[in-house]
């Protein structure tokens, strides 16, 4: 999921929140139960807005990069033969076109 920067003028607060790209974040009540904080003495309904902020970007480097970010890499090894080399103990390395494994 995405992750958002919004700011209250109310409170001169800032908080960071991950959410789907649907969701429309409009008050301190909301961004709060996102960010799981309290309201603290700002009003539920006290206005936010979201902040331009840059896109966060992840360069995968290595197996162990793609394997904990939750990517599969498959290498051709043949004509239709490939290696899963993020695979996990029990987990067939080699593998057909359609990611089955070959036996």
């Amino acid at each position: 999921m995405p992750t958002y920067d919004y700011f209250c003028p109310s409170n001169n607060q800032k908080l960071e929140v991950s959410h789907s790209m649907n969701l429309e974040v409009s008050t301190w009540g909301q961004l709060c139960e996102l960010a799981r904080c309290e309201l603290g003495e700002t009003p539920e309904n006290a206005p936010v807005r979201r902040l331009l902020s840059a896109p966060r970007l992840i360069k995968l480097t290595s197996d162990t990069d793609y394997k904990s970010q939750g990517f599969s890499k498959y290498v051709k090894r043949d004509e239709g033969v490939y290696e899963n080399v993020t695979a996990s103990d029990g987990e067939s390395r080699i593998v057909n076109r359609e990611g089955k494994p070959i036996k």
